[in-house]
């Protein structure tokens, strides 16, 4: 898009907002932030962005998307002030990046299919960072991911090349091996940190070959979770009662009554 033609969903009154905002006399509070104090409002707008699809609520997931592209806004306006860059530099960036790494939409390459794509962009990601071979294979795997998406990524990217198991019973067998080596640890009470880390490696490279996402699918059980306990704790204020009025047993058995309710 040239600079003589307008946008059609422009970006400028959130733009001005910020700018406001970060002006000598606008919030002292985001006047005070920077890239590092606005990291946990980026991930934790990142996973509310999650939830709301999780829960297929479409009204949520607009205003999560907002807040999630208040933080791109943030970050851009912090870079402009500092003439690191602007909001201009990352949508063109971006822009261009997904034209050049989709020749087969926007070029004249044949693909067979969206492995052909993936494929291609990896080739062009590494021709794009004129990278040299890398000192490690997983290198490039960002270390603040969170612990089961970067254990994911570097299995994937070890799988890459090779060092994987031959299908999905390598992977489950380890499981059990490890599940034995953390029994032995508990009960020699050593090395118990270690063995359980094992363990969750392990489960994340089943889930690897199942192709689920191990951090969604830890995410779900949470919600589940919660869901369930929730229940538990409407039950016990229908009884006028104080959850530690009840035995395991009695809190169990509402527990498993929820499992009725959502198969029904």
């Amino acid at each position: 898009m040239s600079k003589s033609q307008k946008a059609s969903y422009p970006l400028d009154p959130l733009i001005d907002v910020m700018d406001k905002l970060l002006a000598p006399d606008g919030c002292p509070w985001d006047r005070k932030q920077d890239y590092s104090t606005l990291k946990r409002y980026l991930l934790e707008e990142t996973y509310e962005v999650l939830e709301a699809i999780d829960e297929g609520n479409m009204y949520k997931l607009c205003d999560e998307l907002g807040d999630l592209l208040l933080q791109v806004v943030f970050h851009s306006a912090l870079g402009a002030r500092a003439n690191h860059f602007t909001i201009n530099d990352v949508i063109n960036g971006i822009t261009e990046k997904m034209i050049r790494r989709h020749p087969h939409v926007f070029g004249n390459v044949t693909v067979s299919g969206a492995e052909d794509v993936l494929h291609n962009w990896e080739v062009i990601k590494a021709q794009e960072k004129g990278r040299q071979k890398e000192e490690s294979l997983l290198g490039s795997v960002p270390k603040e991911l969170p612990s089961l998406m970067h254990a994911y990524k570097v299995q994937e990217r070890a799988a890459k090349v090779g060092f994987d198991w031959p299908d999905i019973k390598g992977a489950w067998d380890k499981i059990y091996e490890e599940l034995e080596e953390l029994d032995a640890a508990v009960r020699k009470k050593e090395e118990i940190y270690e063995e359980l880390g094992d363990l969750l490696f392990s489960i994340v490279n089943v889930a690897r070959f199942l192709k689920i996402n191990p951090e969604e699918a830890l995410l779900a059980a949470i919600r589940k979770f919660r869901s369930r306990f929730a229940f538990i704790e409407n039950k016990v204020s229908e009884n006028g009662k104080n959850i530690d009025d009840y035995s395991m047993e009695e809190l169990d058995a509402w527990w498993e009554e929820t499992k009725v309710i959502k198969k029904n």
